[in-house]
């Protein structure tokens, strides 16, 4: 039986992973200062991002329909198809989350509520039950040959490991020793490893990490698609699940692939917002203006071919003018030389 237990994140995780979460919660402070002087951009934002996540979580699934119908879904609009009334479950799930996380807390019932929103339409009677039957999740060779991959907890057992993974979480967060970015991989690695329900345990595992960073003070997947970005890299997803699940039974596995992979995709989406952000702003501004807002508003370090993918009708050698005027003023910063050099703001 897996022994659920989280004091290993006080004293035996790997510096960069410690570097990654400081730079992350630097990252965090830049947006919520934007959000003061931008509020219009980021509801633009916010709309987009709904309809990518409704989108990409269920497209990890198989679960799809063309771009227009998931807009007219996530607007209101009645699901027709089977995959649509999947979509249109998890569109619920995910707005109770964004309308009311304030009033949210991680717990059974919630957990049992957002699977039944998800399924409610296409299998009401599972939807919000644990599985009653084992379920394993399998592998499926190029050849069509099945395998099985992992084999999770037992029907039977599944009540009480979710009782152990709910005390355990509860307990680490109360531990000021413990980042609660941190916890959310874990947490999220374990109920997947449990796999509660029948069907709907991916989605749900979504779902739970939205309201976990929600929880831990990260907005960020209100205006950037968490899920969306899964979607972008899942073959590296589930290789990081893959390897953390390894001797999970055991209580043998590793789970810093799986919490390095967590903090790649959150930072993925903190430059996504700085993408998008500049796509939305700066569309009408001055050549020169441009390539010094991208600099400025840059909530990472900026390389020039990364100023040139997101201004393409600029000049190469516009670019190199602002960025030499902008050094000369001490504007910003060169980080590293020749073609790794980068660039900052000087705070």
């Amino acid at each position: 039986m897996h022994r659920y237990d989280y004091t290993f994140l006080k004293n035996s995780i790997p510096g960069n992973i410690v570097g990654l979460t400081e730079i992350i919660a630097d990252l965090r402070s830049k947006e919520d200062f934007r959000k003061l002087q931008y509020s219009d951009t980021f509801e633009k934002l916010r709309q987009k991002a709904i309809i990518e996540s409704v989108k990409g979580s269920n497209a990890i699934e198989g679960i799809v329909t063309t771009d227009l119908r998931i807009k007219d879904i996530v607007d209101g609009a009645e699901p027709k198809t089977h995959d649509e009334m999947e979509i249109s479950g998890y569109k619920d799930a995910l707005n109770l989350i964004h309308t009311n996380h304030n009033n949210m807390d991680i717990d059974e019932e919630i957990v049992f509520s957002l699977h039944r929103m998800l399924l409610a339409q296409t299998n009401p009677r599972q939807a919000g039950v644990y599985k009653k039957t084992n379920n394993f999740i399998l592998e499926i060779a190029p050849d069509g040959s099945r395998s099985v991959r992992f084999k999770p907890v037992p029907a039977k057992r599944v009540s009480n490991d979710m009782e152990q993974l709910l005390l355990a979480y509860y307990d680490a967060r109360q531990d000021e020793e413990i980042s609660s970015l941190l916890l959310i991989p874990c947490f999220v690695l374990d109920f997947l490893c449990i796999h509660p329900f029948i069907d709907g345990n991916g989605r749900v595992s979504r779902l739970l990490t939205v309201l976990l960073l929600y929880l831990s003070g990260y907005d960020i997947v209100r205006y950037i698609s968490y899920e969306g970005q899964i979607n972008k890299y899942k073959d590296s997803y589930y290789a990081a699940l893959r390897t953390s699940s390894e001797l999970w039974h055991e209580n043998e596995n590793d789970y810093v692939p799986f919490i390095i992979n967590f903090l790649q995709v959150l930072y993925k989406c903190f430059k996504d917002l700085d993408d998008s952000f500049t796509d939305i702003s700066l569309k009408k501004a001055k050549k020169s203006e441009r390539v010094e807002s991208i600099l400025m508003e840059a909530i990472v370090p900026i390389s020039k071919q990364d100023i040139i993918e997101k201004v393409p009708d600029i000049s190469v050698k516009t670019i190199e003018l602002v960025l030499s005027k902008m050094m000369k003023e001490q504007k910003i910063k060169k980080i590293g030389t020749f073609k790794d050099a980068r660039y900052m703001r000087n705070r």
